[in-house]
């Protein structure tokens, strides 16, 4: 069978359905979503069995020229269609419509995050894993939540503590509460009051500031000749140094739950693809950046909802996969961390869409609490 070339005045003109073709499509989606199963003309003509001018005939004829625009598929000859990624980038894009959060979802939500109790102030990383809990629980597939950047978290507090062997704790407290622990092996031994000292400088000095600002100091005060003179400098420098070595570009904690629940899809029967996808899943730092590339792809709808369909997505393991990831900012500033559902294309777009974008302002705005 010869395929000719698309011809590019026919995709500009005809780029999508009519409102009969939206409709239909909306149908075959829905129901697909349901039972994962390809729909066929007969499923469709019982739904609109009372609609004027739908025989099955005609139904047929609108799947035709859904499959022709590149909307629908048929996986084998005597099978129904299913929706391709481009189906489900248009149903996104133009048929949700407004988008409302359950009753149900609602009450779930206050209840496992805490609002409807009187102390709700439970510790950060507690709420990020109980974040992701959430997630997954509510989607069935995986909830992914990403604390921010400690390279661009203000800095509220810093610890020094002696260990053996000249190696020292340090202890790192970012807003809003956000406790970091790293351990260093340095050259020479500090006794404990020149840790103590060095601490309150480096608190009085840099406190309210990011490990990227304080890196850029350090290293200018380090330039400075009067440094040379100055003991409690240099001990602030080398400690300070290797504390923020590598933390300076840390991308966050990663809570990832639910990943088992992809084990029961039977979207993912693939099984190569299947150990792809865990293999990408347990590597945090690769997943924080496909995370933070699916927020920043379109500046245009900054703060909101990023939906990426199957293909769309940059990574190969996901490529069978629907992201759908937000934002959330903490003190209104520039200190961003994300969540996320990650499951298969056939998923509740409506409703995941919905959770996902009122489940990020939660937790900014429970984060965000002095």
């Amino acid at each position: 069978m010869a395929v000719s070339e698309p011809n590019p005045t026919t995709e500009k003109v005809f780029s999508a359905p009519n409102a009969r073709g939206q409709m239909i499509l909306s149908a075959i989606i829905n129901e697909h979503l349901v039972t994962g199963e390809p729909i066929g003309s007969k499923i469709i003509a019982e739904k609109f069995a009372n609609a004027s001018g739908l025989s099955s005939a005609t139904i047929r004829g609108v799947m035709s020229d859904l499959e022709d625009f590149g909307l629908v598929e048929q996986p084998h000859t005597s099978a129904g269609r299913v929706p391709t990624d481009k189906g489900y980038r248009f149903f996104v894009d133009n048929l949700l419509g407004v988008l409302r959060l359950s009753d149900e979802d609602l009450r779930l939500i206050n209840k496992e995050l805490g609002l409807n109790e009187l102390d709700s102030s439970a510790a950060p990383d507690r709420l990020m894993e109980r974040t992701s809990q959430l997630l997954s629980a509510l989607s069935q597939n995986v909830g992914i939540v990403v604390s921010p950047s400690l390279a661009k978290d203000r800095l509220q507090h810093i610890e020094f503590v002696n260990l053996s062997d000249k190696r020292i704790l340090v202890v790192m407290v970012s807003a809003p509460n956000i406790v970091h622990n790293k351990i260093i092996r340095l050259n020479e031994t500090f006794s404990n009051e020149q840790l103590d000292r060095t601490s309150n400088y480096l608190n009085a000095k840099f406190g309210g500031k990011s490990l990227a600002q304080i890196r850029t100091e350090i290293l200018k005060l380090m330039h400075e000749e009067t440094a040379l003179f100055d003991k409690l400098l240099q001990t602030a420098m080398i400690l300070c140094s290797q504390s923020i070595e590598d933390e300076a570009d840390n991308q966050g904690e990663v809570y990832v739950d639910g990943a088992s629940n992809i084990l029961t899809k039977s979207d993912f029967a693939d099984l190569n693809r299947l150990r792809e996808l865990l293999r990408t899943i347990e590597e945090k730092s690769r997943l924080v950046q496909i995370l933070t590339s699916c927020i920043e792809r379109d500046p245009s709808i900054k703060g909101r909802v990023q939906v990426i369909i199957g293909s769309e997505n940059t990574a190969s393991s996901f490529q069978n996969c629907t992201l759908i990831t937000a934002p959330y900012r903490i003190g209104g500033g520039d200190t961003i961390g994300t969540l996320s559902v990650l499951g298969p294309t056939r998923i509740e777009y409506a409703r995941m869409i919905s959770i996902v974008s009122y489940v990020a302002r939660i937790l900014e705005r429970m984060m965000s609490k002095d």
